[in-house]
């Protein structure tokens, strides 16, 4: 039995178009997305699909990961998932197991057409922890 499941894609940045405008912007984006974080150094090849509450696309490469009671993951994909970054999308993906993996391909699917427009291989789940105020 597979488990298919569809998470949107939503955009972590309340200031302004989620879209990266293809220039450094977009990683000026990512950084501002993440100065509230620190990287733990630790790192899960796996996540369990009932820890995870929400994946964020801060870019078209980069995910935020939040799985319940506050911990937070950033997965760096495996290539660019075109789309990723835009209103309207959601991710959608497939296991056999109730796990999201490194490797795991997941797909973009524009909800206004209801169509794939793009896809990536994820890669670690990066723990990171809230940075104190």
């Amino acid at each position: 039995m597979k488990n298919l499941m569809v998470v949107p894609a939503a955009c972590a940045l309340a200031l302004g178009a989620c879209a990266s405008s293809g220039t450094d912007d977009g990683e000026d984006k990512v950084a501002a997305a993440l100065a509230g974080f620190e990287k733990t150094g630790e790192t899960e090849s796996c996540l369990s699909l009932r820890r995870i509450d929400n994946i964020e696309a801060l870019d078209d490469r980069t995910l935020l990961v939040r799985a319940g009671r506050g911990e937070y993951y950033l997965n760096e994909t495996n290539g660019k998932c075109s789309g990723a970054s835009r209103m309207g999308t959601s991710f959608q993906y497939e296991t056999s197991i109730s796990q999201l993996c490194r490797g795991e391909i997941i797909k973009v699917i524009d909800r206004g057409i209801d169509m794939q427009v793009g896809a990536c291989g994820l890669g670690n789940f990066q723990k990171l922890e809230k940075k104190s105020s």
